[in-house]
């Protein structure tokens, strides 16, 4: 059996210092980027300082290349699938 193939999946996951919070969001304005007007989940309005996307990339490389480099550089990225939890 054949399967079509999938576009990559990944868990974008940023941390940033509470002082460096509005540098964060302020890194995307004039960036070019479908993560931009998009909703995220984010931790800072209640002290996390965190913000999470996922994203579908052709690899983790390029899934980084999505976010400014501000943001980028405190950015991990992990590669996900759905699972059905028993």
């Amino acid at each position: 059996m054949r399967h079509a193939a999938t576009i990559p999946r990944f868990l974008l996951h940023h941390s940033h210092a509470p002082r460096d919070c509005g540098a964060a969001y302020a890194a995307f304005r004039g960036r070019d980027t479908p993560l931009r007007h998009r909703t995220a989940a984010a931790s800072c309005r209640w002290g996390g300082h965190e913000i999470w996307w996922t994203v579908e990339a052709a690899g983790a490389d390029d899934a980084l290349a999505l976010l400014p480099g501000f943001v980028a550089d405190r950015t991990t990225v992990t590669r996900v699938d759905d699972v059905v939890i028993p």
